[in-house]
């Protein structure tokens, strides 16, 4: 069974129920891919585009939250929504797919804490304070030196307080460590990004922050794209590398998988689900995928590729399910 911490499907089903009138989308189109590909758990961002303004950015984020409902609704005897550790149980007895909401940046909280306790109640318990730029809670992955500042650091500490797992992806240098430091015992993960040994871009972690967030009790989550992999190693062997250079220093346990598959949502949607300056190596872009593995419904030939390099069936079963369902049994109510 496939479990997989990112990948930004909202942004389609919100485009085609609100801008061209469609219903019963995720059945339509995502559904099939998940299932197709053997996935059995599949986080769920909530991802706003960082230039608008607060008050836009909270509609388009309950927008998102409510196509996330929708899709609950309109599919339930095929989903389950995974918002607390018995949740779980379906899915690992492979009855439904679950399905868990989580925020890839709180640009729509504006400056204010109080919306973390909305959007828990809408069923998000995952959380990350940044994309790549600054807000007013962090620094993103694009900003150098910075941290968490004053309003970040009462944010982490409310969703500690109410179970919200934290997620460093797209977090600077600074707000990484000082995430850690802050929520020393609250679980902690990097939904989506790559190795920084593998491939040197500022969104791939290097080997000290791989070993600090296993030290933590984290998950690394694989990044299954061009922009983390790497623009010369568009291939399932290249997406093997980095998740083996993530399992020599991190150990097996503490390494998922974080798809954040755009092919899609780039020919589906217009504009570019993606700002221009979203930390792109240079012929790059969010609309490229890796070769022979650009969705969900691709997950059997990584499977493949991992056993070809010598992996065996735990090892394969740990990084593609195993260990994000382990994790999650432990990190929710």
């Amino acid at each position: 069974m496939i479990a997989d911490a990112h990948v930004d499907l909202l942004m389609e089903l919100a485009y085609r129920e609100r801008r061209l009138g469609e219903t019963d989308v995720f059945a339509a189109t995502w559904l099939p891919l998940l299932t197709e590909g053997g996935v059995g758990l599949q986080v769920c961002p909530i991802y706003v585009d960082v230039v608008v303004q607060p008050e836009g950015a909270l509609r388009e984020a309950l927008s998102l939250a409510a196509s996330f409902h929708r899709a609950l609704a309109e599919n339930a005897g095929r989903v389950v929504q995974v918002s607390t550790a018995a949740d779980l149980d379906a899915v690992e007895a492979g009855e439904r797919i679950g399905l868990m909401l989580s925020l890839e940046g709180v640009e729509c909280f504006g400056v204010e804490t109080w919306p973390a306790d909305v959007f828990h109640a809408l069923g998000v318990r995952m959380a990350g304070l940044t994309w790549n730029r600054r807000n007013a809670f962090a620094d993103g992955a694009a900003e150098e030196g910075g941290g968490l500042s004053r309003l970040g650091r009462e944010l982490v500490d409310r969703l500690v307080a109410l179970g919200v797992i934290l997620d460093l992806a797209h977090a600077s240098r600074g707000t990484f460590r000082e995430i850690l430091e802050r929520a020393a015992g609250a679980p902690v993960l990097c939904s989506h990004g790559g190795c920084r040994s593998v491939f040197d871009w500022p969104r791939n972690l290097d080997d000290g922050q791989l070993r600090a967030l296993a030290d933590a009790g984290g998950l690394f989550g694989l990044m299954i794209h061009p922009i983390a992999i790497g623009p010369e190693r568009r291939s399932t062997e290249g997406v093997v590398d980095h998740l083996e250079h993530a399992v020599s220093v991190m150990g097996l346990e503490r390494v998922c998988l974080g798809g954040d598959f755009t092919r899609r949502l780039w020919e589906a949607i217009p504009p570019p689900p993606e700002p221009k300056d979203g930390l792109a190596p240079p012929g790059i872009t969010p609309g490229l995928g890796i070769e022979g593995l650009t969705g969900p419904e691709q997950y059997p030939a990584l499977v493949e590729a991992l056993r070809q390099r010598g992996w065996n069936d735990e090892e394969v079963a740990a990084v593609t399910g195993g260990n994000l369902l382990g994790f999650l049994r432990g990190a929710l109510a």
